[in-house]
């Protein structure tokens, strides 16, 4: 089909057909100029940010935003997803190149906190509650994990609509799985504190991630504070 327009197009001596590439190279460079634009302001503004935003600093217009993304939740969801397979493969990559349990989960976490990934976790795997009455510190602490009994697997319990989640299931799931890993295996070795739970973690990767001006002081900033952080889930010697 579109050999025989390129044909006819020569045909008639028309350049229509050379046309064609330089649009389609010019909407994958629109594309992506908005997804680093929200990467960029989401990152720095949450994921609250309208897409008026996200607009101008990729220097486009809304109308472009919205051809690509035809609602926000969209957009959204296509950082989260890809900001969490990304976590994903660096929790893997530690799993799989570090035989010591300790040196793997800091391995990921200095990575991942390097990568700037902590400020576009999304909420789903980024959720801490509110201690209620009656409850332990676990379910405080990390609601949407829970162990199977009998099975030591870790699951995703949602607490919202799947719909109002800004990534799906099963790659909120994947990640919970490849961390969970590096903490049974940091904890069974004795270098993890026994209370340091996966939420735990991926609160340190949020944490130590902040979004300054100068790059050269956020790397610092954040090097600083992933040491204290790193510092204080070490497991101690009893005295």
């Amino acid at each position: 089909m579109v050999g025989g327009t390129m044909s006819a197009a020569a045909g008639n001596g028309r350049g229509d057909a050379s046309r064609t590439p330089p649009l389609r190279v010019d909407a994958q460079r629109n594309l992506e100029h908005v997804l680093r634009a929200a990467r960029e302001v989401f990152g720095e503004l949450g994921y609250g940010a309208p897409m008026e935003d996200v607009a101008r600093r990729a220097r486009v217009g809304v109308g472009t935003v919205y051809r690509r993304f035809p609602s926000k939740d969209v957009l959204v969801r296509r950082i989260a997803e890809e900001e969490t397979s990304r976590l994903t493969d660096q929790a893997r990559a530690a799993l799989g190149q570090e035989d010591e349990p300790w040196s793997a989960l800091s391995r990921f976490l200095r990575t991942s906190v390097a990568s700037g990934a902590g400020r576009l976790l999304p909420p789903q795997v980024l959720r801490v509650g509110v201690a209620e009455d009656g409850a332990g510190p676990d379910e405080a602490r990390v609601p949407q994990q829970r162990m199977q009994p009998g099975t030591g697997e870790l699951r995703l319990v949602p607490e919202q609509p799947a719909a109002a989640d800004p990534v799906d299931d099963a790659g909120a799931a994947a990640l919970l799985d490849v961390v969970g890993q590096l903490v049974e295996r940091a904890r069974a070795a004795g270098a993890l504190r026994t209370d340091v739970s996966v939420s735990d973690v991926l609160l340190v990767i949020a944490t130590a991630a902040p979004s300054l001006p100068d790059p050269a002081q956020q790397a610092a900033a954040s090097a600083r504070l992933l040491d204290i952080l790193l510092e204080g889930l070490r497991s101690r010697p009893q005295a």
